[in-house]
């Protein structure tokens, strides 16, 4: 009796992890749970993490420490609400014949169709990959203010392939290609779409814009819009270039100018509304890619507006609230 009863449990777990689709478009395949395996509840999550901190730190103390910043920047409670109000699923879509890791999130309940925000992530490869741990805190808070959150990983991530992303080249045409399944998410409002991203994704979004019509707002917040420049500031970025963009030896300033927005502002929709936000003190992308930016956008008389925190970081760690309100204000009013 016992086999038969765990034959049943198994079934029945294995059946309460398949999600229902939220993009119903034949071109997505492998629509999975966000919250699922040991994002099922908060308990489990915590207890794998916990097992993991055992594992690297040397004393119970440390142990517990780890654990009480786990709790204060994610939280049960936090966890119960967001699981209780939004959906969210994992998806595989193709592009170029490429498989490309996408994620979409959604309030549950709403009586009317919502906005959609395209996000585009930072890093590269997989450093940077949007995990759950990620989406917790910086994209659930504005998917439970009433908007669609549809994104891509780009090419290459969760693959053994991590070469296919180009910083900033064929990988945009992952981004572009999210537009055309807006249509078919549950509750979505295809003709409201905004779009923004950090760091790279910064310069995502300005490539992607450039490209697609249909976009009415976006915001980039600690985007490098002088990639060549950017390297005095921070030469490590080098390494990543020559990696990952193609012919960068033997283009190298044609290459990081075709990715660098202040290179070519006057070729941007002059109506679409640009927010930028980026800390002060910003070790990563230094803050004077935005405030040249700004500047260049009211050469051009483009819409835009610029928010600098004081002392903060690349991730506005001191701000991050505030930087969601800014964000949550921005689109409300543009779309």
């Amino acid at each position: 009796m016992n086999k038969y009863l765990l034959i049943i449990s198994l079934a029945v777990l294995s059946f309460s992890t398949q999600a229902t689709n939220l993009i119903n478009d034949e071109r997505i395949k492998d629509q999975k749970d966000c919250f699922s395996w040991i994002f099922t509840d908060y308990d489990s999550w915590r207890t794998m993490v916990k097992t993991q901190q055992s594992k690297k730190l040397a004393s119970e103390g440390e142990v517990k420490g780890a654990m009480q910043s786990f709790d204060n920047t994610f939280g049960k409670e936090n966890f119960n609400s967001y699981k209780n109000n939004l959906s969210c699923r994992t998806f595989m879509y193709q592009v170029d014949g490429i498989d490309v890791h996408g994620y979409v999130i959604k309030p549950k309940l709403s009586q009317k169709k919502l906005p959609v925000l395209i996000f585009n992530r930072g890093g590269n490869g997989n450093f940077g990959k949007v995990s759950f741990p990620n989406m917790m805190p910086n994209l659930f808070p504005i998917a439970n203010e009433g908007f669609v959150i549809i994104g891509s990983q780009y090419r290459g991530t969760l693959s053994k392939n991590t070469l296919l992303d180009e910083f900033g080249g064929k990988d945009v045409n992952d981004v572009i290609a999210l537009f055309d399944f807006i249509p078919n998410i549950e509750g979505a409002d295809p003709q409201r779409v905004g779009m923004y991203g950090h760091s790279r994704g910064g310069m995502q979004t300005f490539l992607a814009l450039n490209k697609m019509k249909g976009i009415k707002a976006i915001a980039s917040i600690a985007g490098a819009t002088d990639l060549l420049e950017e390297l005095k500031f921070r030469p490590f970025m080098e390494k990543i270039y020559s990696r990952q963009i193609p012919d960068y030896q033997e283009n190298k300033a044609a290459e990081l100018e075709k990715r660098s927005v202040l290179k070519w502002v006057n070729k941007l929709p002059s109506n679409t509304p640009i927010l930028l936000l980026h800390g002060a003190n910003d070790k990563r992308v230094s803050v004077n890619n935005s405030i040249e930016l700004a500047a260049a956008l009211t050469e051009n008389s483009i819409p835009h507006k610029l928010v600098i925190y004081p002392d903060d970081n690349h991730a506005l760690t001191q701000n991050k609230e505030n930087a969601h309100k800014e964000l949550i204000s921005w689109f409300r009013e543009y779309l």
